[in-house]
């Protein structure tokens, strides 16, 4: 069963180029992409993806909160913080 991911970032060229990073590997696969933390913390809630690609830095809410709030509510997921 390959790899679940989901990628957040509020840039689309960014979104993109992790997707096409991921989807390059036969065992990983993206189940959805975010633009912000909130869409972030309700598609991981409702996906329940194995693996977060989160950026620190966006819009409304950074990554830091809805981070914290995936890992409560989905302790088995794990993220990976992203940031330039």
């Amino acid at each position: 069963m390959p790899t679940r991911v989901m990628v957040v970032d509020d840039q689309a060229m960014v979104r993109r180029g992790l997707r096409m990073i991921v989807e390059s590997e036969d065992d990983m696969v993206v189940v959805a992409e975010a633009v912000d933390g909130e869409h972030a913390v309700a598609s991981a809630l409702r996906l329940g993806p194995d693996v977060v690609l989160m950026d620190i830095r966006m819009p409304r809410r950074d990554g830091l909160k809805p981070t914290r709030r995936i890992l409560e509510q989905r302790g088995d997921a794990r993220v990976l913080i992203l940031t330039t």
